[in-house]
């Protein structure tokens, strides 16, 4: 699941970049929220998982409308550095600007936001304590195509969200056997002759236990150096719990 290079320096900047850059449109972290998330489908005192945090941003933005919010993450330096920003503290930080050259940065959490509201904790998708309890909101941002066994997770899900809740997943899905052995792929190859692309595959892990509300495309930037940027575009589904 986690390779060395979550727990790399370069691995901790490039996403302290992602999550608390100033951009326009938000940072995809954000968006991961605020897209996708019907506030006016959350009760009083909502609770909010979300399973793969990183440094927290999507944490922080949950924060803003739900009472409670657990942020999970395997990789142990970006669990430490959600909960030093989560503390008040500045990460400084560096990225290649051009060959040997740096450019330094300083993520801080975002403004009129609880902080208190927010817990994080290290552990994986994959094997999630019994005793998490369950919730209105679950995110996946960008996760499931780096689990071993994605499947074991989306089997949780009934568990976690509440009848009436909402599950966001986002995915490039980069299905490669690096992270997930060909066997496990939700999609991105064919069967008896007929394609099968991710959003198959969370439909045979979710359905009748939730139903489709919303697909969209939510894109963003990794950054390399000042000049050299990867583009992806993330498929988001919200997934509403049935009620029974």
């Amino acid at each position: 699941m986690s390779t060395p290079y979550y727990e790399s320096d370069d691995a901790l900047a490039q996403y302290l970049w992602l999550h608390y850059a100033p951009a326009e449109p938000p940072p995809f972290p954000v968006r991961c929220v605020t897209e996708t998330v019907d506030r006016d489908r959350l009760p009083a005192r909502a609770r909010a998982l979300d399973l793969g945090c990183a440094v927290g941003r999507s944490s922080f933005e949950l924060a803003r409308w739900c009472n409670h919010v657990v942020g999970l993450d395997y990789a142990r330096r970006f669990v430490e550095a959600a909960t030093q920003l989560q503390a008040g503290q500045a990460l400084d930080y560096e990225l290649a600007e051009q060959g040997e050259l740096r450019e330094r940065f300083t993520a801080r959490a975002p403004e009129g936001v609880d902080l208190a509201r927010v817990r994080f904790e290290q552990g994986d998708a994959q094997a999630l304590p019994n005793d998490l309890g369950t919730f209105d909101v679950v995110l996946l941002a960008n996760l499931l195509c780096r689990l071993t066994e994605p499947k074991r997770c989306l089997a949780r899900m009934k568990n976690l969200v509440r009848p009436g809740g909402q599950l966001v997943i986002t995915t490039p899905s980069t299905w490669k056997q690096i992270h997930t052995p060909r066997e496990n792929w939700l999609g991105g190859f064919t069967r008896d002759g007929v394609a099968v692309r991710t959003l198959d595959g969370l439909h045979a892990g979710l359905d009748p236990d939730f139903t489709l509300h919303q697909r969209l495309d939510l894109p963003l930037l990794i950054r390399e150096h000042a000049r050299k940027f990867e583009y992806i575009v993330a498929e988001a589904t919200v997934w509403h719990r049935t009620d029974r």
